[in-house]
């Protein structure tokens, strides 16, 4: 078909992948969707090899029959989460084949990019987890090893779903004050009591990928005004801001007008009291940031790093994002 595509994009988070061949003016050549990448669990060659599959079916839907596939690779990784993971996976995806050049990313850097319509910038994503990250047309970046606790991070769905666990939990048998999360929790799952969920938790006949299931009760009780419900998304905003404005200090971006996007299943769920605190705080703290709640898939930003890379014109990101608008 004489095709030539200018960018591999690919954005794998934990439970999918997205992959597209994106020509030089922003023509959408070819896509599929794959499976999670999860190198921790699998082994990086197997979690790349599930990348392979998708960029197959990619490159065969545009008509290319082997690598490589494209000028660029633009691959955004759940996972890379350390620069030296990052250099881990370029070179695995490098062996490859796939292009003349890689270059990997953690993923929030794809959903920053997919928020912005130049590459400058701030990100908070909370989805299972919380991440942030920054850039700079020039290549500067302000990032966070976001790897949980031990690297200081609190929320995500995970996090509040344990959280809103252990408050419940103690406010049934006395040791914590009172709080609906005690009768929501057990109730979303058909259960009577928290005694009655731990059980079920512990003994996996509610399965443990189950519990995410508790982080939209969480919001809804806490719109009924739980103070402990209510505490715990006050303390998210917290941590969203918190992220966000160290990422912009980093990048002496406090005092300009600039982009704070917000992703990821949380935050892209626009909870009321949620979105009003991280308003209020943010605009205390960085006057001039503008929120935006990110609506093109991350893919889009993966492509766009890419196409910026290449020198792409203005249109061609324009092309690009009509086509996803389009579907």
């Amino acid at each position: 078909m004489g095709l030539n595509p200018a960018v591999l994009a690919i954005d794998a988070g934990n439970s999918k992948t997205d992959v597209a061949l994106v020509g030089a003016d922003g023509a959408v050549l070819g896509t599929a969707r794959g499976g999670g990448f999860q190198p921790p669990v699998v082994g990086v060659e197997a979690a790349v090899d599930v990348l392979a599959d998708a960029v197959a079916r990619a490159a065969g839907e545009a008509g290319l029959g082997g690598p490589p596939y494209a000028a660029h690779v633009s691959a955004c990784l759940a996972n890379a989460d350390l620069p030296v993971e990052e250099a881990e996976l370029t070179a695995a995806l490098e062996r490859r084949g796939w292009a003349a050049a890689t270059e990997v990313r953690n993923d929030t850097f794809a959903l920053l990019r997919a928020g912005v319509d130049e590459p400058r910038g701030v990100a908070v994503v909370c989805g299972a987890g919380i991440n942030c990250v920054g850039m700079l047309p020039d290549g500067r970046t302000a990032r966070f090893p976001a790897i949980g606790r031990i690297s200081g991070d609190w929320g995500g769905g995970g996090g509040l779903a344990e959280e809103a666990l252990w408050f419940a939990a103690r406010a049934e048998d006395g040791r914590g004050e009172r709080t609906e999360l005690a009768r929501a929790l057990p109730a979303h799952f058909g259960l009577p009591t928290m005694y009655a969920l731990i059980e079920a938790l512990h003994l996996g006949r509610v399965p443990a990928a189950r519990r995410h299931e508790l982080t939209p009760v969480l919001f809804e009780v806490a719109r009924g005004g739980d103070p402990i419900a209510r505490g715990l998304v006050d303390r998210l905003a917290d941590e969203v801001v918190a992220l966000a404005t160290v990422a912009l200090r980093r990048l002496d971006l406090l005092g300009e007008e600039v982009p704070v996007v917000l992703g990821g299943s949380v935050l892209a769920a626009r909870h009321p009291d949620l979105d009003a605190r991280i308003a209020e705080l943010l605009a205390q703290r960085a006057p001039k940031a503008e929120v935006r709640v990110v609506t093109d898939p991350p893919v889009v930003g993966a492509a766009l790093l890419g196409l910026d890379r290449a020198a792409a014109s203005p249109a061609a990101a324009t092309r690009l994002r009509g086509w996803y608008a389009a579907r």
